[in-house]
């Protein structure tokens, strides 16, 4: 399951970088300081985006049924 919450997570990061830091960052229990990095930087939340989704996808590949 954390695979798949990697890669959707990170698609929506590099497909709407600001969309979606702006819904983590108002009252996400938390994230707003998680977040912070991103803020305003959506280059910066692309590349995380793209690193999140090869972690992801590694970890789907290692995987067991």
């Amino acid at each position: 399951m954390a695979a798949i919450f990697m890669v959707g997570d990170g698609l929506i990061g590099l497909l709407q970088p600001r969309r979606h830091v702006d819904l983590w960052k108002d009252d996400a229990l938390g994230t707003e300081k998680l977040v912070k990095p991103f803020v305003d930087r959506p280059g910066r939340r692309r590349l995380y985006a793209v690193v999140q989704i090869a972690a992801g996808l590694a970890l789907a590949a290692r995987q067991k049924r």
